[in-house]
């Protein structure tokens, strides 16, 4: 490998999430640090199609969240091959790779690229990439068997119940409410950046809440209403990863929805680092970076916890591939704790690649010789 790193940035995707990708890719990009990264910019538009994008116009209505978009080229659409160590992305009209490649980062959040889809088709390529491997961004994507392996764990979660499409008819909101108490949080289980989450107080709202999240993935969770602030911690590494100082979230919205994330910049106040005693510190970052194990997360993690009045930490959920908007936590986190946006991504992809050498190091043949 030379001095120069080839990196190929992966950005949009079928989520409902592809507009947050692209402002994330966008922030990522303009940080990256060109004299030890050459870039490439890959769109993934919403039906699914590989587009190599030109890196100085690969965005219409760049600083516009709402109108944001990819610029694409039918021209320019690409095929990922396996079977082609290093030039893995090849051109459909007329073949021909794009070139050598050393690590994708996949800037991508939800289903279809956040959910170890992406992961799996890039580790069957045999391509180094950022962040969490197949299992790690499956179950960190999956709102319910996340909360299972944490609480296995011995890492407390918030009270939840979960229902399929084909229960729906089932759900009685007095019962769920007897139990969670109110208000409740709805949720889709496999999305992220608070999209379709409702937040209910009366059988009007919650049925409303429902019918939104049911929208958007065939399994909703239900969740009982945690007061206390809403704290935030950025994990970094592999085998032996390192917490942040947490940040607090103070949402000037009902909650922190999705406009106050990614629209609205005054949407919700940063309090970073946020004002806590050490010993607080201390516990959230022990029980992200906890979380960060048992879910067997990889390179990045953004650990978001609710810390309730009497002390008590509980983790709401892991998120494998963090927003990195220029309001987004996660880099901001770090750099409060002294790791700038150009050095992070840099120490990002330097675990992807190690990761990939680790594992190319393994052995993939077996012979009753070795015996």
């Amino acid at each position: 490998m030379s001095d120069i790193t080839r990196v190929a940035v992966l950005c949009g995707g079928k989520s409902a999430e592809h507009e947050v990708s692209l402002q994330s890719a966008k922030n990522v990009i303009e940080a990256i640090d060109r004299g030890r990264h050459e870039v490439i910019p890959i769109g993934i538009d919403k039906e699914g199609a590989w587009f190599l994008c030109d890196l100085d116009d690969y965005l219409v209505h760049p600083e516009d969240p709402k109108k944001i978009r990819l610029k694409c080229r039918d021209s320019e659409r690409l095929a990922l091959v396996p079977g082609a160590p290093g030039h893995p992305l090849v051109r459909m009209a007329g073949g021909g790779s794009i070139g050598p490649l050393d690590v994708v980062f996949p800037v991508l959040h939800g289903p279809m690229g956040e959910d170890g889809t992406v992961q799996g088709l890039l580790k069957t390529a045999d391509v180094a990439f950022v962040g969490a491997g197949v299992l790690g961004s499956s179950v960190g994507m999956d709102k319910v068997v996340m909360k299972r392996l944490l609480l296995d764990a011995g890492i407390p979660v918030a009270r939840y119940r979960t229902v399929a499409w084909h229960e729906k008819e089932l759900l009685l909101f007095d019962e769920i409410a007897a139990d969670l108490g109110l208000p409740l949080f709805v949720k889709p289980v496999n999305l992220g950046s608070s999209v379709g989450v409702g937040k209910a107080g009366d059988q009007d709202t919650f049925e409303y809440a429902v019918r939104e999240a049911f929208r958007f993935d065939t399994r909703i969770l239900i969740e009982e209403f945690i007061p206390g602030r809403e704290i935030e911690c950025s994990v970094l590494g592999n085998e032996h990863p390192k917490a942040s100082l947490p940040g607090e979230i103070v949402p000037r919205h009902e909650f922190y929805s999705y406009k106050a994330k990614y629209i609205d910049e005054n949407g919700a106040g940063l309090v970073i680092p946020a004002e806590l005693p050490s010993e607080t510190v201390e516990r959230i970052q022990a029980l992200s970076m906890e979380s960060f194990k048992a879910l067997r997360c990889e390179g990045m993690a953004r650990a978001d916890c609710f810390l309730r009045e009497n002390g008590e930490v509980v983790i709401n959920e892991i998120n494998t591939i963090p927003g990195f908007t220029r309001i987004s936590m996660y880099p901001k986190l770090w750099e409060a704790t002294g790791i700038s946006c150009p050095d992070l991504i840099h120490r990002l992809i330097r675990l992807g690649i190690e990761r990939h050498e680790r594992e190319k190091a393994l052995a993939t043949s077996y012979s009753f010789t070795d015996f």
